[in-house]
């Protein structure tokens, strides 16, 4: 057998990030037992479905990564092959027409509510024919639910879970308009997918029960299920905005790295060890349901931003250089190769301390901005009379100095040591006047980066600023 997942996203708003965590499982479930990994667009609620929804899930699963192994499957491109199975059944005496209108349904609900009874149908059109009062009458089609035992679904993560079927109605099918419900129709796509597993948020697990006995009436053979808990906000409630960023997108702009996104998600839940750090080919070789807790968990913004420092730390300069370049971009600075120049220099020294792209183009900034960068509050202070002064002298020396970051170094100490001072007391109001602010780079390093010419021309004129 071929294992064969699947992740079906309806296309109503953008891609949450429980919803990554659940495209990330079934792709490394596949991955793990050389199976593949599909998606499925379940786009049937054709009121609140859009093609921009659409592109967004698609451009989601791209950026982390996740996109599918085959070409995406539209659900509501299937609606005759719906329709062919529900008639199938109806044929088979598995199913039935049924007559009601939808005033008739609310008044059956009502009356059960107020009757202190669970409002389900009761099957009025389970045993009867219809007469010739019912000709040209539009109708549904209902599933004929078991009426006696359980039904049973051994869960890869719930464990064994199981309903009374005297609590499952007589489900819908297909509606009077010809349209399938949702539930008949993922399961008639799961099978002709031919999907073997079914992971997939706890929030479906009512839902499995009804399915079963669709492919239980069809005689197909279940998918294994396996339902993972949801992520809740840190204080325990359904995630939000409130708690922060949860469309996948929105880790993108606040300059996350998906392999930091999915690193965190995989740790969301699902545990090996004490492995904390686990890139995607080590993921794709040991996960296994198996680990995946029953407990929702908590998202902690947090610990997804160490993480991506992590990350951030270890990536190479020239992978990170595009991202840096677009955001610098955005922020309205142009480019030339000197001051891309510049930018790889600086690069892996800036890595160290960002936690975010936007944190590391942030601090990249002064490297290529076409004026010198105006120091803040913090850093104008530094720049007493007596700094001026300074940095003024410190220009006249250094414009003799060959211009290599290890000359630069023994030049600075040499300068400290004719003038009694230490390094810190040299290079602390040299970084305000090349950079604008107190943290940079090593000091050597931030006046090779920028170039003699730039670096000289910064100095003097922090030297003579008011």
């Amino acid at each position: 057998m071929t294992v064969r997942t699947r992740f079906a996203p309806s296309p109503t708003g953008f891609l949450h990030i429980g919803g990554a965590r659940t495209a990330l499982f079934n792709k490394l479930f596949a991955r793990r037992h050389g199976g593949q990994y599909l998606l499925r667009i379940e786009d049937t609620d054709k009121a609140r479905s859009t093609q921009q929804a659409v592109q967004q899930i698609l451009d989601s699963l791209a950026w982390l990564g996740l996109s599918p192994d085959e070409e995406p499957v539209f659900q509501s491109q299937r609606e005759e092959r719906h329709a062919e199975v529900a008639h199938a059944l109806l044929a088979a005496g598995k199913a039935y027409r049924a007559y009601e209108t939808p005033e008739e349904l609310t008044a059956m609900r009502e009356k059960a509510i107020a009757e202190k009874r669970p409002p389900r149908y009761e099957g009025y059109w389970r045993d009867r024919e219809p007469g010739a009062e019912q000709a040209g009458k539009p109708f549904a089609i209902r599933l004929k639910a078991p009426r006696e035992g359980d039904t049973v679904v051994e869960d890869l993560v719930q464990g064994t879970v199981r309903v009374a079927n005297t609590e499952l109605d007589d489900m819908i099918i297909l509606r009077s308009d010809g349209t399938p419900t949702y539930l008949h129709a993922v399961v008639v796509d799961d099978r002709d997918m031919a999907i073997t597993h079914v992971i997939r948020g706890d929030d479906h697990l009512t839902n499995t029960f009804r399915q079963c006995m669709v492919y239980d009436a069809m005689g197909w053979t279940r998918p294994r299920f396996a339902h993972i808990p949801l992520i809740h906000g840190a204080d325990g409630a359904k995630l939000s905005k409130r708690h922060g960023a949860v469309s996948v997108l929105e880790f993108r702009e606040q300059g996350l790295l998906p392999e930091a996104v999915c690193n965190y998600l995989l740790r969301l839940g699902w545990g090996h060890g004490d492995e904390e750090i686990i890139p995607r080919e080590r993921a794709e070789k040991i996960f296994d349901l198996k680990d995946v807790g029953r407990a929702a968990s908590r998202m902690d913004y947090a610990k997804l931003s160490h993480l991506n420092g992590v990350y951030l730390r270890q990536a190479k300069p020239d992978a990170l250089l595009p991202e840096v370049l677009s955001r610098l971009t955005a922020m309205g600075h142009g480019f030339g190769t000197d001051k891309i120049a510049r930018l790889r220099l600086l690069l892996p020294a800036l890595q160290e301390r960002a936690r975010t792209l936007n944190d590391l183009a942030a601090s990249a900034a002064f490297a290529v901005a076409d004026e010198a960068p105006v120091p803040d509050a913090k850093a104008a202070a530094l720049l007493t009379p007596e700094a001026k002064e300074r940095l003024a002298d410190l220009a006249e020396f250094l414009s003799a100095a060959p211009w290599e970051r290890a000359d630069l170094e023994h030049w600075l100490r040499d300068y400290g040591e004719v003038k009694g001072l230490k390094l810190k007391d040299v290079a602390q109001p040299l970084r305000v006047a090349l950079t604008g602010s107190t943290m940079s780079p090593p000091i050597d390093l931030t006046l090779a980066a920028l170039g003699k010419e730039e670096a000289l021309r910064r100095i003097l004129l922090a030297s003579n600023s008011d």
